[in-house]
């Protein structure tokens, strides 16, 4: 990535989505999250093609066109714990790291509710009943749960293209060795708590601060012992700052099939061989919008109309049945949860031009639901579990 003397814009533009840890591909410091060791919970082989049509503005397109289209890089179908599908791009492969950007929010949502279930954080307390250090910024009064719903109130603008912009800045302490809680505790509220929704990284970043002091378990420790319990083969990635603290709102690489496993323990919590690591009030509270304006087609008009804002997930439906965790230029791990079907695609399409983002983004919006449709349609594939 751009070290910080770069345009912005090209800082995310130029942003490595295949094996970003390699050296000499980015200026980013990963540490690695190691695999389960045995590995007791293969997936499997792909056994299905998908006959898939997938129909955006009266044309209708098949999976091959719709990767061509949104610039995919993998893509991947679970059907209960089972892949039944899977696709590389050119040079890609079952075992190299995919960043899943944002995305990542949605594995730092698990590590709350794992949080949560322990009894070691309420989400009714605030931001500074666990964080001094914040208690002089505005995010001093604000509830955990608002952090969950990034309805935090503060003065932040979600603008990687704004050069002067806050979350530009957040960004730069990473490519440059700076110190992100540092600039955590000098931003100032804007709104109330719980009064308007507003997408901010630096809300992940006290969310999981937050999550850290209450637990005593740094984000990577934290990931180290979900990834061992998901049963993932291969290790990961995350991203540190010059203080080797985790950027948990956007750092996470993995393999597709590991992604995979994060969108499985969203269906309802249950770990494979039955384990349960959430609570199944979290796993819904984390998939539904818990405020009107956090319902789909309710987020401001930058985002996609598709979706709405839960615990850091995005859904589909007020019910909660289909979410998704989303990342900048095509990262999803889309959950349809009662067929019990995941579909990770990642992508590497441009940032730099506004309009085409959010064509790819509602385009895949419209595959995601098709995709799980063809996986599940006995008559053509002989019947998936579901």
């Amino acid at each position: 990535m751009a070290g910080p003397g770069r345009d912005p814009d090209q800082l995310l533009s130029a942003m490595e989505f295949i094996n970003p840890h390699r050296p000499g591909r980015t200026t980013w410091s990963y540490r690695v999250i190691p695999a389960s060791d045995p590995r007791p919970h293969p997936i499997g082989h792909p056994a299905l093609p998908l006959d898939v049509e997938i129909v955006a503005q009266g044309t209708a397109m098949d999976l091959s066109e719709f990767h061509h289209a949104t610039f995919s890089t993998s893509l991947s179908v679970l059907a209960d714990g089972a892949l039944v599908h899977e696709w590389y791009g050119d040079r890609c492969g079952p075992r190299d790291l995919f960043l899943g950007a944002s995305a990542t929010k949605s594995v730092l949502a698990h590590l709350v509710g794992v949080a949560v279930r322990s009894g070691a954080l309420d989400l009714a307390t605030t931001v500074g009943d666990h964080l001094p250090e914040l208690r002089a910024s505005g995010y001093a009064r604000v509830p955990v749960r608002a952090l969950l719903t990034m309805t935090s109130g503060m003065d932040w603008v979600e603008d990687h293209r704004d050069p002067t912009g806050a979350a530009t800045a957040l960004v730069r302490t990473f490519t440059a060795g700076g110190s992100s809680r540092a600039l955590l505790a000098g931003i100032g509220a804007r709104w109330p708590p719980g009064t308007r929704y507003e997408y901010c990284t630096a809300d992940s970043q006290v969310l999981d601060w937050v999550r850290e002091r209450a637990t005593g378990a740094p984000f990577r420790r934290a990931l180290a012992d979900l990834w061992r319990a998901m049963g993932c083969t291969e290790d990961a990635t995350v991203v540190v700052d010059g203080d080797g603290v985790a950027l948990a709102g956007g750092g996470l690489a993995a393999v597709a099939a590991d992604w995979a496993r994060v969108g499985m323990l969203q269906v309802d919590g249950v770990l494979p061989g039955g384990v349960r690591l959430l609570d199944p009030e979290w796993v819904e509270h984390a998939s539904r919008p818990s405020l009107p304006f956090l319902r789909p087609g309710r987020l401001p008009s930058a985002l996609s109309a598709h979706v709405g804002f839960g615990y850091h997930w995005w859904p589909l439906d007020d019910a909660g049945t289909r979410v998704s965790a989303d990342g900048s230029r095509g990262q999803f791990v889309y959950v349809d949860r009662p067929r019990r079907v995941v579909v990770v695609k990642t992508s590497a399409w441009p940032y730099s031009d506004p309009a085409q983002d959010r064509r790819c983004r509602d385009l895949s919006y419209l595959a995601l639901p098709a995709i799980v449709a063809a996986t599940a349609r006995p008559a053509t594939h002989g019947g998936v579990p579901r």
